[in-house]
Protein backbone atom coordinates (compact mmCIF):
# COMPACT_ATOMS: atom_id res chain seq x y z
CA UNK A 1 0.00 0.00 0.00
CA UNK A 2 1.29 3.17 -1.18
CA UNK A 3 -0.62 6.93 0.49
CA UNK A 4 -0.54 9.73 -0.99
CA UNK A 5 -1.40 13.16 0.35
CA UNK A 6 -2.83 15.76 -1.91
CA UNK A 7 -3.84 19.14 -1.02
CA UNK A 8 -3.82 22.89 -2.57
CA UNK A 9 -5.75 26.14 -1.25
CA UNK A 10 -9.33 26.41 -1.45
CA UNK A 11 -9.73 27.28 -5.60
CA UNK A 12 -6.56 25.28 -6.65
CA UNK A 13 -7.86 22.44 -8.15
CA UNK A 14 -7.53 19.76 -5.90
CA UNK A 15 -10.76 17.96 -6.22
CA UNK A 16 -9.87 17.74 -10.27
CA UNK A 17 -6.39 16.36 -9.33
CA UNK A 18 -8.57 13.97 -6.93
CA UNK A 19 -11.12 12.78 -9.44
CA UNK A 20 -8.64 12.09 -12.02
CA UNK A 21 -5.92 9.98 -9.64
CA UNK A 22 -9.45 7.78 -8.89
CA UNK A 23 -10.28 7.29 -12.22
CA UNK A 24 -6.74 5.79 -12.71
CA UNK A 25 -7.14 3.74 -10.01
CA UNK A 26 -6.87 5.32 -6.70
CA UNK A 27 -8.71 4.93 -4.05
CA UNK A 28 -9.16 8.38 -2.52
CA UNK A 29 -10.15 9.27 0.88
CA UNK A 30 -11.17 12.98 0.70
CA UNK A 31 -11.34 15.04 3.68
CA UNK A 32 -13.98 17.17 2.22
CA UNK A 33 -16.29 14.56 2.01
CA UNK A 34 -15.44 12.86 5.55
CA UNK A 35 -15.65 16.50 6.89
CA UNK A 36 -19.12 16.86 5.74
CA UNK A 37 -20.12 13.07 6.68
CA UNK A 38 -18.52 13.27 9.97
CA UNK A 39 -20.83 16.61 10.98
CA UNK A 40 -24.44 15.34 9.08
CA UNK A 41 -27.76 16.18 11.51
CA UNK A 42 -27.91 13.40 14.68
CA UNK A 43 -24.23 12.97 14.59
CA UNK A 44 -21.76 14.12 17.52
CA UNK A 45 -19.55 16.30 15.14
CA UNK A 46 -22.95 17.96 14.34
CA UNK A 47 -23.97 18.65 17.92
CA UNK A 48 -20.36 19.75 19.68
CA UNK A 49 -20.59 22.89 16.57
CA UNK A 50 -23.79 23.70 17.79
CA UNK A 51 -22.46 23.79 21.57
CA UNK A 52 -19.62 25.71 20.28
CA UNK A 53 -21.16 27.90 17.88
CA UNK A 54 -24.85 28.36 18.81
CA UNK A 55 -28.38 27.33 16.78
CA UNK A 56 -27.68 29.68 14.51
CA UNK A 57 -25.08 27.98 12.11
CA UNK A 58 -28.35 25.45 11.26
CA UNK A 59 -30.93 25.07 8.59
CA UNK A 60 -34.19 25.26 9.05
CA UNK A 61 -33.84 21.14 8.69
CA UNK A 62 -31.53 21.14 11.44
CA UNK A 63 -28.90 20.29 8.67
CA UNK A 64 -25.70 22.68 8.95
CA UNK A 65 -25.41 25.85 7.52
CA UNK A 66 -21.97 25.78 6.18
CA UNK A 67 -21.95 29.68 5.16
CA UNK A 68 -23.01 30.39 8.18
CA UNK A 69 -20.49 28.62 10.40
CA UNK A 70 -17.83 29.64 7.78
CA UNK A 71 -18.89 33.70 8.74
CA UNK A 72 -18.62 32.96 12.32
CA UNK A 73 -15.23 30.10 12.56
CA UNK A 74 -13.05 32.17 10.17
CA UNK A 75 -14.22 35.55 11.76
CA UNK A 76 -10.75 35.16 14.25
CA UNK A 77 -7.91 32.29 14.97
CA UNK A 78 -9.26 31.43 18.14
CA UNK A 79 -12.97 30.39 16.79
CA UNK A 80 -10.98 28.55 13.86
CA UNK A 81 -9.01 26.52 16.03
CA UNK A 82 -12.49 25.36 17.81
CA UNK A 83 -14.08 24.13 14.96
CA UNK A 84 -10.80 22.32 14.01
CA UNK A 85 -10.71 21.16 16.90
CA UNK A 86 -14.06 19.41 16.87
CA UNK A 87 -14.17 18.52 13.68
CA UNK A 88 -10.26 17.14 13.03
CA UNK A 89 -10.24 14.02 15.55
CA UNK A 90 -13.42 12.77 14.01
CA UNK A 91 -12.39 13.36 10.41
CA UNK A 92 -9.12 11.18 11.49
CA UNK A 93 -10.88 8.61 12.75
CA UNK A 94 -13.03 7.79 10.27
CA UNK A 95 -10.11 8.17 7.75
CA UNK A 96 -8.42 5.49 9.48
CA UNK A 97 -11.50 3.67 8.76
CA UNK A 98 -11.56 4.12 5.29
CA UNK A 99 -7.49 3.14 4.88
CA UNK A 100 -7.98 0.15 6.68
CA UNK A 101 -10.54 -1.20 4.58
CA UNK A 102 -8.74 -0.84 1.35
CA UNK A 103 -7.06 -3.67 -0.42
CA UNK A 104 -3.11 -4.10 0.47
CA UNK A 105 -1.54 -2.99 -2.88
CA UNK A 106 -3.96 0.27 -2.92
CA UNK A 107 -2.68 3.26 -3.85
CA UNK A 108 -4.85 5.79 -0.76
CA UNK A 109 -4.63 9.43 -1.98
CA UNK A 110 -5.64 11.20 1.28
CA UNK A 111 -7.48 14.38 -0.30
CA UNK A 112 -6.09 16.69 2.85
CA UNK A 113 -7.38 20.69 2.40
CA UNK A 114 -5.46 21.27 5.72
CA UNK A 115 -2.67 19.02 5.34
CA UNK A 116 0.37 21.69 5.58
CA UNK A 117 -2.15 23.50 9.03
CA UNK A 118 -2.06 20.49 10.46
CA UNK A 119 1.57 19.16 9.60
CA UNK A 120 0.55 16.00 8.30
CA UNK A 121 3.09 16.33 5.42
CA UNK A 122 5.97 13.88 7.49
CA UNK A 123 3.50 11.41 6.99
CA UNK A 124 3.15 10.49 3.50
CA UNK A 125 5.71 9.03 1.36
CA UNK A 126 4.94 11.86 -1.17
CA UNK A 127 3.23 15.15 -1.11
CA UNK A 128 1.41 16.65 -3.69
CA UNK A 129 0.26 20.25 -3.62
CA UNK A 130 -1.85 21.29 -6.56
CA UNK A 131 -1.35 25.82 -6.67
CA UNK A 132 -3.02 28.17 -8.25
CA UNK A 133 -2.36 32.34 -7.84
CA UNK A 134 -4.60 33.68 -4.99
CA UNK A 135 -6.30 36.23 -7.43
CA UNK A 136 -7.58 33.16 -9.91
CA UNK A 137 -8.49 31.41 -7.05
CA UNK A 138 -10.88 34.27 -6.29
CA UNK A 139 -12.60 34.49 -9.20
CA UNK A 140 -13.08 30.70 -9.28
CA UNK A 141 -14.65 30.46 -5.87
CA UNK A 142 -16.85 33.62 -7.08
CA UNK A 143 -17.68 32.46 -10.85
CA UNK A 144 -18.05 28.34 -9.78
CA UNK A 145 -18.53 28.39 -6.09
CA UNK A 146 -20.78 31.09 -5.21
CA UNK A 147 -18.55 33.06 -2.95
CA UNK A 148 -18.54 36.54 -1.94
CA UNK A 149 -15.00 38.05 -2.93
CA UNK A 150 -14.82 38.95 0.87
CA UNK A 151 -15.60 35.32 2.13
CA UNK A 152 -12.88 34.27 -0.53
CA UNK A 153 -10.27 36.00 0.30
CA UNK A 154 -10.91 35.35 3.84
CA UNK A 155 -10.68 31.73 3.56
CA UNK A 156 -7.61 31.85 1.24
CA UNK A 157 -6.25 34.12 4.53
CA UNK A 158 -6.93 31.31 6.98
CA UNK A 159 -5.16 28.90 4.56
CA UNK A 160 -0.74 27.75 4.24
CA UNK A 161 0.83 30.40 2.44
CA UNK A 162 2.68 29.40 -0.96
CA UNK A 163 6.14 29.03 0.94
CA UNK A 164 4.92 27.18 3.51
CA UNK A 165 3.34 24.39 1.07
CA UNK A 166 6.61 24.51 -0.99
CA UNK A 167 8.15 23.86 1.53
CA UNK A 168 6.13 20.20 2.04
CA UNK A 169 5.72 19.64 -1.51
CA UNK A 170 7.79 16.84 -3.34
CA UNK A 171 5.46 17.80 -6.32
CA UNK A 172 4.21 20.84 -7.14
CA UNK A 173 0.82 21.17 -9.63
CA UNK A 174 0.56 24.06 -10.92
CA UNK A 175 -3.25 25.07 -12.28
CA UNK A 176 -2.61 28.36 -13.76
CA UNK A 177 -4.25 27.16 -17.11
CA UNK A 178 -7.05 24.83 -18.44
CA UNK A 179 -8.65 21.75 -16.18
CA UNK A 180 -7.53 19.84 -19.16
CA UNK A 181 -4.48 20.67 -18.88
CA UNK A 182 -3.83 19.83 -15.32
CA UNK A 183 -5.57 16.38 -15.43
CA UNK A 184 -3.31 15.89 -18.08
CA UNK A 185 -0.55 17.04 -15.37
CA UNK A 186 -1.94 14.57 -13.03
CA UNK A 187 -2.53 11.41 -15.25
CA UNK A 188 1.54 11.30 -16.21
CA UNK A 189 2.40 12.00 -12.94
CA UNK A 190 0.11 9.05 -11.97
CA UNK A 191 1.64 6.85 -15.02
CA UNK A 192 5.28 8.07 -14.51
CA UNK A 193 5.59 8.35 -10.51
CA UNK A 194 3.04 7.31 -8.38
CA UNK A 195 2.13 4.25 -10.06
CA UNK A 196 5.61 2.69 -10.31
CA UNK A 197 5.82 3.71 -6.65
CA UNK A 198 3.36 1.79 -5.56
CA UNK A 199 4.84 -1.30 -7.76
CA UNK A 200 8.10 -0.92 -6.29
CA UNK A 201 6.82 -1.10 -2.68
CA UNK A 202 4.41 -3.76 -3.07
CA UNK A 203 7.27 -6.08 -4.82
CA UNK A 204 10.22 -4.44 -1.92
CA UNK A 205 12.50 -3.26 -4.70
CA UNK A 206 14.20 0.19 -4.78
CA UNK A 207 13.38 2.48 -7.88
CA UNK A 208 15.76 1.65 -10.50
CA UNK A 209 18.15 4.50 -11.55
CA UNK A 210 21.55 5.17 -12.23
CA UNK A 211 22.10 8.84 -11.44
CA UNK A 212 25.16 10.71 -13.71
CA UNK A 213 27.24 13.46 -12.26
CA UNK A 214 25.49 16.65 -12.55
CA UNK A 215 26.17 20.38 -11.45
CA UNK A 216 25.07 21.29 -7.81
CA UNK A 217 21.48 21.96 -7.49
CA UNK A 218 20.26 24.50 -5.07
CA UNK A 219 16.87 22.98 -4.22
CA UNK A 220 19.18 19.38 -3.04
CA UNK A 221 18.74 21.39 0.49
CA UNK A 222 14.96 21.25 0.12
CA UNK A 223 14.62 18.23 -0.77
CA UNK A 224 16.28 16.75 2.22
CA UNK A 225 14.93 18.67 4.28
CA UNK A 226 11.14 17.27 3.53
CA UNK A 227 12.84 13.46 3.56
CA UNK A 228 14.70 14.14 6.68
CA UNK A 229 11.37 15.10 8.01
CA UNK A 230 9.44 11.83 7.20
CA UNK A 231 12.29 10.15 8.98
CA UNK A 232 11.92 11.91 11.52
CA UNK A 233 8.63 10.69 12.19
CA UNK A 234 9.08 7.50 10.65
CA UNK A 235 12.30 6.48 13.76
CA UNK A 236 10.68 8.39 16.31
CA UNK A 237 12.87 8.51 19.82
CA UNK A 238 15.00 5.53 17.81
CA UNK A 239 16.86 8.16 16.18
CA UNK A 240 19.30 10.04 18.21
CA UNK A 241 20.05 12.43 14.98
CA UNK A 242 19.19 12.31 11.50
CA UNK A 243 21.15 14.05 9.05
CA UNK A 244 21.74 15.30 5.23
CA UNK A 245 24.73 14.12 4.17
CA UNK A 246 27.02 12.90 1.29
CA UNK A 247 28.15 15.46 -1.68
CA UNK A 248 24.37 16.91 -2.05
CA UNK A 249 24.97 18.09 1.55
CA UNK A 250 27.71 20.25 0.17
CA UNK A 251 26.57 23.44 -1.45
CA UNK A 252 28.08 24.12 -4.50
CA UNK A 253 29.45 20.98 -4.91
CA UNK A 254 28.46 18.50 -8.53
CA UNK A 255 26.81 14.98 -7.45
CA UNK A 256 24.92 12.38 -8.94
CA UNK A 257 21.14 13.12 -7.80
CA UNK A 258 20.73 11.27 -4.90
CA UNK A 259 20.09 12.38 -1.39
CA UNK A 260 22.05 10.56 0.73
CA UNK A 261 20.58 10.73 4.46
CA UNK A 262 22.21 9.16 8.03
CA UNK A 263 19.75 7.85 10.68
CA UNK A 264 22.25 7.53 13.52
CA UNK A 265 20.59 4.84 15.93
CA UNK A 266 21.77 3.02 19.45
CA UNK A 267 22.10 0.00 17.71
CA UNK A 268 21.68 -1.88 14.77
CA UNK A 269 18.60 -3.67 15.82
CA UNK A 270 16.64 -0.31 15.67
CA UNK A 271 17.02 -0.59 11.71
CA UNK A 272 15.68 -4.21 11.91
CA UNK A 273 12.62 -3.02 14.22
CA UNK A 274 11.25 -0.19 11.89
CA UNK A 275 11.80 -2.07 8.72
CA UNK A 276 8.17 -2.44 8.18
CA UNK A 277 7.12 1.49 8.94
CA UNK A 278 10.19 2.03 6.72
CA UNK A 279 8.75 0.09 3.94
CA UNK A 280 5.54 2.21 4.16
CA UNK A 281 7.52 5.63 4.27
CA UNK A 282 8.67 4.49 1.03
CA UNK A 283 12.28 3.01 1.57
CA UNK A 284 13.15 -0.35 0.67
CA UNK A 285 16.07 -2.42 2.48
CA UNK A 286 18.90 -3.88 0.65
CA UNK A 287 21.22 -6.12 1.24
CA UNK A 288 24.49 -3.97 1.91
CA UNK A 289 25.61 -4.36 5.35
CA UNK A 290 28.98 -2.26 5.83
CA UNK A 291 30.96 0.25 4.69
CA UNK A 292 34.01 0.20 3.54
CA UNK A 293 36.36 0.62 6.63
CA UNK A 294 39.45 2.54 7.23
CA UNK A 295 42.84 1.77 8.87
CA UNK A 296 43.28 3.42 12.78
CA UNK A 297 39.45 4.33 12.67
CA UNK A 298 38.58 7.50 14.69
CA UNK A 299 36.10 8.87 17.10
CA UNK A 300 35.01 11.80 19.22
CA UNK A 301 33.96 8.92 21.31
CA UNK A 302 36.37 7.28 23.23
CA UNK A 303 35.59 3.41 23.41
CA UNK A 304 35.54 3.47 19.91
CA UNK A 305 38.75 5.44 19.13
CA UNK A 306 41.39 4.07 16.85
CA UNK A 307 39.45 0.66 17.16
CA UNK A 308 39.50 -1.73 13.98
CA UNK A 309 37.20 -4.02 14.55
CA UNK A 310 35.35 -4.37 11.66
CA UNK A 311 31.79 -4.37 13.24
CA UNK A 312 32.25 -1.18 13.42
CA UNK A 313 31.90 -0.64 10.29
CA UNK A 314 28.53 -2.30 9.83
CA UNK A 315 25.31 -0.19 9.13
CA UNK A 316 21.53 -0.42 7.49
CA UNK A 317 21.26 0.91 3.66
CA UNK A 318 17.77 1.55 2.36
CA UNK A 319 16.62 3.02 -1.08
CA UNK A 320 13.92 4.69 -1.76
CA UNK A 321 11.00 3.01 -4.30
CA UNK A 322 10.35 6.63 -5.29
CA UNK A 323 11.88 6.91 -9.19
CA UNK A 324 11.36 10.28 -9.09
CA UNK A 325 13.66 11.02 -5.67
CA UNK A 326 16.61 8.85 -5.81
CA UNK A 327 17.72 8.29 -2.38
CA UNK A 328 20.14 6.28 0.13
CA UNK A 329 19.13 5.83 3.98
CA UNK A 330 22.31 5.12 5.48
CA UNK A 331 21.59 3.50 9.36
CA UNK A 332 24.59 3.43 11.90
CA UNK A 333 25.28 2.90 14.88
CA UNK A 334 25.68 6.59 16.74
CA UNK A 335 29.60 6.84 17.69
CA UNK A 336 30.86 4.42 15.32
CA UNK A 337 33.56 5.50 12.96
CA UNK A 338 31.41 5.31 9.81
CA UNK A 339 29.04 7.58 11.54
CA UNK A 340 31.47 10.02 12.54
CA UNK A 341 33.14 10.04 9.44
CA UNK A 342 30.03 10.46 7.52
CA UNK A 343 28.93 13.90 9.44
CA UNK A 344 33.04 14.84 9.57
CA UNK A 345 33.29 14.59 5.81
CA UNK A 346 30.78 16.96 5.16
CA UNK A 347 31.59 19.43 7.45
CA UNK A 348 35.40 19.13 6.53
CA UNK A 349 34.43 20.03 2.87
CA UNK A 350 32.26 22.59 3.56
CA UNK A 351 34.95 24.47 5.28
CA UNK A 352 37.75 23.83 3.21
CA UNK A 353 36.77 24.99 -0.71
CA UNK A 354 40.37 23.87 -1.55
CA UNK A 355 39.62 20.37 -0.69
CA UNK A 356 36.17 20.51 -1.81
CA UNK A 357 37.74 21.31 -5.54
CA UNK A 358 40.14 18.99 -5.27
CA UNK A 359 37.42 16.38 -4.97
CA UNK A 360 34.74 17.42 -7.50
CA UNK A 361 37.81 17.08 -9.46
CA UNK A 362 37.78 13.52 -8.41
CA UNK A 363 34.11 12.96 -8.94
CA UNK A 364 34.18 14.44 -12.66
CA UNK A 365 37.58 11.73 -13.39
CA UNK A 366 35.77 9.25 -12.34
CA UNK A 367 32.80 9.58 -14.29
CA UNK A 368 34.76 10.53 -17.44
CA UNK A 369 35.71 7.05 -17.12
CA UNK A 370 32.13 5.99 -18.45
CA UNK A 371 28.87 5.09 -17.08
CA UNK A 372 30.02 3.55 -14.27
CA UNK A 373 27.59 1.33 -11.34
CA UNK A 374 27.01 2.97 -7.92
CA UNK A 375 29.24 0.45 -6.51
CA UNK A 376 32.60 0.64 -9.34
CA UNK A 377 31.92 4.55 -8.76
CA UNK A 378 32.27 4.66 -5.03
CA UNK A 379 35.25 1.92 -5.38
CA UNK A 380 37.29 4.35 -8.06
CA UNK A 381 37.05 6.92 -5.39
CA UNK A 382 38.39 4.60 -2.66
CA UNK A 383 41.97 5.61 -2.84
CA UNK A 384 41.79 9.03 -2.40
CA UNK A 385 39.37 8.51 0.46
CA UNK A 386 41.55 6.73 2.24
CA UNK A 387 44.19 9.48 2.29
CA UNK A 388 40.89 11.74 2.89
CA UNK A 389 39.70 10.02 6.17
CA UNK A 390 43.52 10.79 7.30
CA UNK A 391 43.48 14.63 6.44
CA UNK A 392 39.70 15.19 7.30
CA UNK A 393 40.67 13.68 10.96
CA UNK A 394 43.97 16.09 11.32
CA UNK A 395 41.41 18.57 10.62
CA UNK A 396 39.21 17.95 12.88
CA UNK A 397 41.61 17.70 15.75
CA UNK A 398 42.89 21.00 14.66
CA UNK A 399 39.83 22.66 14.57
CA UNK A 400 38.09 20.74 17.71
CA UNK A 401 35.04 19.59 15.63
CA UNK A 402 32.74 17.83 17.37
CA UNK A 403 29.30 16.40 15.96
CA UNK A 404 26.82 18.64 15.03
CA UNK A 405 29.20 21.54 17.44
Amino acid sequence: MLRIGLTGGIGAGKSTVSATFSELGGVVVDGDVIAREVVEPGTPGLAGLVDAFGDEILLPDGALNRPALAAIAFSDEEKRQTLNGIVHPLVAHRRSELISAAASDAVIVEDIPLLVESQMAPMFPLVVIVHADPELRVKRLIEYRNFTEEDARARIAAQATEEQRRAVADVWLDNSGSAADLVGKARALWHERIRPFADNVEAGRPAHAVPHLVPADPDWAAQAQRILARLRTTFGHRATRVDHIGSTAIPGLDAKDVIDIQVSVAALDVADEVSDALLAAGYVGTPITSDTGKPDARSTVPEFDHTDADHLWHKRLYCSADPGRPTNVHVRVDGWPNQQFALLFADWLAANPAVRSDYQELKRRVAAQGHLTTGAYAEAKEPWFLDAYRRAWEWADTAGWRPGA
